[in-house]
């Protein structure tokens, strides 16, 4: 094998690939990425066994061949090289030969023979869709994924499939959000599937603004291609909880925040909690909203702003870094929040997405 290639288009395909490769690698050719050239392109593959990914390029081939080589030392070398384009060589010793400018490297590889092969999308139910809205829809959900293992379901985003839509949805139990859109799929094709959340950060990086995305949809994985770039992964296997029983069906208060207003507000006020656990008082009453938060170690803070609440006095409390993971991942200038009581769970929407919501769960009201 022996291919010339820009610096910056190896530095990119590699740094695309980087993160699905496995850190501590159960078997040693997992910590390699499979490198080929044919047909005018070179074609990089990373995989952990669960997620893989491949990306092509194009490069002035002189030999067809393929071998692995090792990830991260590959990545931190290239990366450092200054001259505008490299030669790789491959002899049939897995010995590559980086060459760039006066500057000449060998790193030992392994026989492509050894490396997984990425699963067969033959058969597969696919459909296209804009890069755009799937990775809107992906932004919008997958923050609020939970990041404890022992609830091995809700570490993933759920995409179901029904009536010829798609709805994603992310939860830690503590806090949910649902985006929606419409696929090109026959309304009677129904299906759940569980993308683990490392699949859905490679595939995000992979969508831009522009064009469309290919899915492929599998009983047991999926894959996304954009670009020159495809993302597939195993599904998360177990029941994902029936999210639309946290869903309030209607709230008796809808009160219209200011959203970066409220998100300033809130990171003054988080100021006064020491972690996770502790909450900030929201009190609504005659036009203001009212930010309260205090703690024995720190101090106590309170805040307000003007709001369209015209009603008796209503209190509730939610944990602060939540609810601004919320206005972050919202984009209006203005969000709704629908409240009920104190007890129920408080329902944010904004009009940049109409099927779109955020649920948040309240922490219980600490005495004044």
């Amino acid at each position: 094998m022996k291919f010339v290639i820009s610096k910056a288009e190896l530095v990119k395909l590699i740094g695309t690939i980087q993160n699905v490769v496995a850190q501590k690698a159960p078997i040693p050719i997992l910590s390699n990425f499979l490198l080929e050239a044919a047909n005018g392109e070179i074609i990089l593959t990373a995989t952990d066994l669960t997620v893989g990914i491949r990306c092509f390029a194009p490069a002035k081939i002189e030999q067809e061949g393929a071998t692995t080589l090792p990830a991260k030392r590959v990545f931190q070398l290239v990366r450092e090289l200054t001259a505008a384009n490299i030669e790789v060589s491959t002899g049939s010793n897995e010995i590559t030969e980086i060459r760039a400018g006066s500057s000449v490297f060998r790193l030992h590889g392994m026989s492509r023979s050894e490396f997984p092969a990425l699963p067969d999308l033959e058969g597969s139910t696919k459909f296209k869709i804009s890069q755009e809205k799937l990775r809107e829809v992906l932004f919008r959900t997958s923050f609020a994924v939970s990041r404890e293992d022992n609830r091995y379901v809700l570490t993933g985003v759920l995409m179901q499939v029904a009536n010829g839509g798609a709805t994603f949805v992310g939860t830690d139990g503590k806090r949910l959000s649902k985006s929606a859109l419409s696929v090109a799929l026959d309304s009677s094709f129904t299906a759940d599937y569980v993308i683990p959340l490392k699949a859905v950060d490679e595939i995000f990086k992979g969508l831009t603004e522009e064009g469309e995305a290919t899915v492929y949809l599998m009983s047991d994985k999926i894959a996304v291609e954009s670009d020159d770039t495809i993302v597939i992964t195993k599904l998360l296997s177990g029941d994902y909880p029936d999210f639309n029983r946290v869903i309030p069906e209607d709230s008796d208060v809808r009160v219209d925040l200011h959203r970066e207003e409220l998100a300033s507000l809130l990171r003054q006020i988080a100021l006064f909690t020491v972690d996770n656990n502790h909450s900030v008082r929201f009190t609504f009453q005659d036009s203001e909203l009212f930010l309260t938060a205090n703690n024995m170690e720190v101090g106590d803070g309170k805040v307000s702003m003007p709001v369209n609440y015209h009603g008796p006095k209503l209190d509730i409390a939610f944990n602060p870094t939540f609810f601004l993971d919320i206005l972050r991942h919202s984009k209006c200038e203005t969000v709704a929040i629908g409240i009920t009581d104190s007890y129920n769970p408080g329902v944010v929407t904004d009009n940049s997405a109409e099927d779109s919501l955020f649920v948040i769960m309240p922490m219980r009201l600490s005495a004044e």
